[in-house]
């Protein structure tokens, strides 16, 4: 019986152990600023690409011999391109409402604002949605897909971004919290 108890204590430690280890919980390195340049924009900028260029169009040849962008910018191309940036944007509300992240300003961002998480929920909402319709290869649902981002982009942007209050809200940190 004692063996039986200290073999279930053991496995539980181990469970425990195991699950405490794959939830890896990081402080905010990069402002928020830099998130939306270097994730949200470039990101962004592939799925309203789409609405012009067909991501099933056979990709331009690299230059060979140049840098190592240059060299392996083809590797990932056509809709797996569209796939990932969608689900970076889909992902990235998990970086933007991050504990302790920075605006430019040195501001806290406003990751406990009701309208910033709603915001954030929207562009998880639309990167999934986009997602779903680059798995299914479909143009046409793509582009029209890029108006709800433009929108979700939009909605934020009027209050956080440059507002009419003259960027009275721009990363304040404070306002209405959720409980």
């Amino acid at each position: 019986m004692r063996a039986a108890l200290l073999v279930v204590m053991m496995f539980g430690l181990t469970a425990g152990s195991v699950g405490a280890q794959t939830s890896l919980e990081t402080p905010p390195v990069g402002t928020l600023a830099q998130i939306m340049r270097g994730i949200y924009f470039p990101n962004s900028n592939i799925i309203f690409d789409t609405q012009m260029q067909d991501p099933d169009a056979e990709p331009e040849k690299n230059a060979t011999g140049g840098t190592v962008s240059s060299t392996f910018a083809g590797i990932y191309t056509g809709w797996p391109v569209v796939e990932n940036a969608a689900l970076v944007l889909a992902e990235g509300a998990s970086l933007i409402n991050k504990p302790g992240r920075l605006c430019e300003n040195g501001r806290m961002a406003p990751v406990q604002r009701y309208d910033w998480l709603k915001y954030s929920r929207e562009m998880t909402d639309v990167g999934w949605a986009i997602y779903q319709a680059a798995l299914e290869k479909d143009q046409e649902a793509v582009g029209e897909l890029t108006n709800d981002l433009a929108q979700a982009c939009d909605n934020c942007h009027r209050v956080y971004r440059s507002n009419a209050q003259g960027a009275s809200l721009r990363c304040l940190g404070s306002g209405i919290i959720l409980p």
